[in-house]
């Protein structure tokens, strides 16, 4: 008997209340940090690394502890590991706002990030256990189309708090968190997965985090000094080595958090070449966009001289575009396969970032951001729900939840990644924040990496993503 909710009762709409607030929270609190970041260097005296720790502090826990996340709520129950995210995360909010120094900033920003980890696996796992058949599918229609508004009033949110304060662009999670805890404690229902594993790959969790951190702090110091010293290149080797040992320790695990099949295809587990290829485009897609997002928001600033509020609202357009376009995107994937949206669709945002990189003193919103801005946005409209698909489709029905987990952590490691490790490459070192002239050129190389990164994306998803028209209805979490 379908004992699960209905999306047109109150319930039902307590339900889906509870889980847009929980992750719209957090989706929020990454776009308006971005916008924050060259006030906060102002307040606080910090220099180009502090800031990329601002925002790599939150990405590198999220991203290397986002599976365990999932791991937990389906063993001790969805709804308290989600409640127990909402609260860490106002916590960390709370504490960011307080911040008196970067350094301590950077460290409530990872404190984040844990929060994050447990909260944004829950939402869209709670809908999925809360409702059945038709009303699952409404279901999780309403929170991809509730997130997205969310995603599209960011910017203008965000740019708002600035404009006043940016220790409110923390400060602002306290009220919406506690709405989280009071809804969901009240109104969803418990659930948990009967088959979950009983032992919890902590070695392996510790092993990602500890990879992803030691890449991150090396390529950050990278930026930090005139060149790379032996401190740097043995960061950057331990971390390597720590990502080998996590693929070694998947392998061993009886309760793996990257199940090894799904990229290699045996036994019943999916097509592990096209899975595998997949979310390689992914890394090229994320880190390019990783690139864009951040620094986008710091050139229109300092080097533009646009408010807050305006250089928030310069992604606006890659927010509209997709909230109209990715859907109709999908269902054409459905006949002419992934490939040739996506690299069609990559093509175009590379054409978007080159664009980009023109954005510098004297720029207009109109003349020089939108024209930008409206291409990545057209091209990631074609591209991101046809690569979402490739993921879930490369892999069987029963591991269609640890796909879609694991394309999200690889994407976040992706973007994590390059904003600690192309800044340096392309020139941005430690005072330029305070620094126009140093910081313009930075950001124009920085534009063209990630185009090329984008480009590199195109030429893979036509070589790998051929073919494989299979389409099931999925939706990738924000």
């Amino acid at each position: 008997m379908d004992t699960g909710l209905r999306t047109g009762t109150a319930a039902g709409r307590w339900v889906i209340t509870a889980c847009v607030l929980g992750s719209g929270m957090a989706m929020l609190d990454n776009t308006v940090v971005t916008i924050a970041l060259p006030r906060i260097a102002e307040d606080l005296g910090a220099g180009f690394a502090g800031l990329q720790w601002t925002v790599n502090g939150y990405t590198l826990t999220l991203a290397g502890l986002i599976l365990l996340g999932g791991s937990l709520g389906d063993r001790f129950g969805r709804r308290r590991i989600f409640v127990t995210g909402a609260v860490w995360f106002a916590l960390a909010s709370l504490l960011c706002g307080l911040a008196p120094s970067v350094e301590v900033l950077a460290a409530a920003r990872a404190l984040q990030g844990v929060g994050g980890a447990l909260l944004t696996p829950g939402s869209l796992a709670l809908i999925s256990a809360s409702f059945h058949g038709a009303d699952r599918a409404a279901a999780i229609g309403a929170w991809s189309g509730l997130g997205g508004v969310a995603g599209a009033l960011g910017p203008f949110v965000g740019g708002t708090l600035v404009e006043w304060s940016w220790r409110a662009v923390f400060l602002i999670n306290l009220p919406l968190a506690a709405v989280v805890v009071a809804v969901a404690v009240r109104h969803v229902p418990e659930s948990r997965d009967p088959d979950a594993a009983h032992r919890l790959d902590v070695p392996g969790s510790v092993l990602a985090v500890a990879g992803l951190a030691l890449l991150t702090w090396a390529g950050t110091a990278a930026g930090a000094g005139a060149s790379p010293g032996l401190q740097v290149w043995g960061a950057g080797l331990a971390g390597v080595a720590a990502l080998v040992a996590f693929a070694l320790v998947e392998r061993r695990s009886r309760s793996p958090l990257v199940p090894p099949e799904l990229f290699t295809g045996t036994g019943d587990a999916g097509d592990g070449r096209r899975f595998t290829g997949a979310n390689v485009v992914t890394v090229a897609v994320y880190a390019a966009l990783g690139l864009l997002f951040v620094l986008l928001a710091v050139q229109l600033q300092i080097v533009a001289g646009f408010s807050p509020l305006l250089a928030g609202t310069a992604t606006l357009p890659i927010t509209v575009l997709m909230l109209l376009l990715s859907a109709r995107a999908g269902r054409l994937a459905t006949r002419t396969g992934p490939a040739p949206l996506v690299t069609g669709g990559l093509l175009l945002a590379a054409a978007g970032m080159l664009l980009a990189s023109r954005i510098g003193p004297g720029a207009t919103w109109l003349t020089d951001v939108l024209p930008a801005t409206a291409l990545v946005g057209l091209g990631l409209s074609a591209a991101v729900a046809p690569l979402t698909t490739a993921v879930l489709d490369a892999a069987a029905d029963r591991h269609a939840g640890v796909a879609s987990g694991v394309n999200n952590a690889i994407a976040r490691a992706a973007g994590l990644l390059a904003v600690a490790a192309v800044p340096a490459i392309a020139g941005i070192r430690g005072d330029a924040p305070a620094d126009p002239a140093s910081f313009g050129p930075g950001f124009t190389s920085a534009m063209w990496i990630g185009s090329s990164l984008l480009v590199i994306g195109a030429v893979l998803a036509a070589a790998l993503l051929r073919g494989g028209t299979e389409t099931r209805i999925t939706q990738a979490t924000a």
